[in-house]
């Protein structure tokens, strides 16, 4: 297990949130709680969004493959981590924890470019309606879906290169719940200087276009929205929850990506690291679906057919 390079690391080993014994059930109980509620709302989502035909536009079709991405999200990292609290493992082979790393870039940096294209969608649809069905078609749609996910993958395996030269020298425990590339990045021996400088260019360079986009839209969809006093509001509710989403997203992704690294900041990571990846895909459908009356009826008419 103990090695010199990172070809011979067998397993390492997760400590978790807590040692305490006394917790583990509380957080075993919680956790499968949120995860339960994640995949029950977002599957919920999809279903009510497939099944009426009054939701099949491209905002609804962004919005599931929203919901498709925090269910494959939150199932990288918490099937896992609640395994080692029942059994008290708290291991995770090499091979599992750079597959983890690997799908965890992978969707991260997906829902990151989606968020832009469902943030232009709304930018066509309140400043150019009349030309909205002609640029936001089927094909096009389907189109930019196909590109975030390609995005996403080639930027992921071009990450985990990096992540699988790394040489950790017999350190295999990782403080942290999950394998997260900045905690491997901490755990290696050797230089990783240009491993740093590449994650942090990289993420840097995504996240500033799918951000620009995002604000071009908003910014035009602001001078809009002020030239239409009377439809004003009307306008901007179909903005806010993709406003929140995209706040609570990039303000943890920029926290933990784009600051220095100090090795006291182990406690602070968890805590950011569990919000955005195990609460944040349980509350995505809730805020869509609370501020939606169109999903509202969507999910209600579901609910009748299954009592029917």
């Amino acid at each position: 297990m103990i090695a010199k390079n990172q070809s011979t690391v067998i397993e390492f080993i997760l400590l978790g949130l807590t040692d305490n014994p006394n917790l583990q059930l509380w957080l075993f109980q919680l956790f499968l709680l949120v995860y339960m509620t994640t995949l029950a709302g977002n599957i919920l989502l999809i279903v009510a969004v497939r099944t009426d035909n009054h939701l099949h536009n491209p905002m609804y079709f962004f919005l599931i493959n929203l919901s498709f991405l925090d269910i494959c999200y939150t199932s990288i990292i918490v099937p896992k981590m609640l395994l080692n609290i029942v059994f008290s493992t708290k291991t995770i082979l090499y091979t599992g924890c750079i597959l983890q790393v690997y799908f965890y870039l992978f969707m991260g940096e997906t829902e990151c470019i989606l968020l832009g294209f469902m943030a232009y969608d709304r930018y066509v649809s309140i400043c150019n309606p009349l030309h909205y069905n002609a640029i936001m078609n089927r094909v096009s749609c389907t189109r930019r879906v196909g590109l975030s996910w390609m995005a996403g993958g080639s930027i992921a395996t071009f990450d985990i290169y990096f992540v699988c030269n790394l040489k950790f020298c017999g350190h295999i425990t990782i403080n942290h719940f999950f394998c997260e590339a900045p905690s491997l990045h901490q755990l290696s021996c050797g230089d990783i200087f240009v491993d740093n400088i590449v994650t942090l260019v990289g993420g840097s360079i995504l996240l500033l276009i799918s951000l620009c986009l995002i604000l071009f839209s908003y910014i035009n969809i602001s001078l809009v929205i002020v030239k239409l006093p009377s439809r004003r509001y009307k306008a901007f509710s179909t903005c806010i929850s993709h406003l929140i989403v995209v706040t609570i997203f990039y303000g943890t992704a920029i926290f933990m990506y784009m600051r220095p690294r100090y090795s006291d900041t182990e406690v602070t990571d968890k805590m950011v690291s569990m919000f955005y990846t195990i609460f944040t895909p349980m509350v995505n459908p809730l805020i869509y679906s609370l501020r939606n009356k169109d999903v509202q009826k969507a999910l209600g008419h579901l609910g009748r057919c299954k009592l029917c």
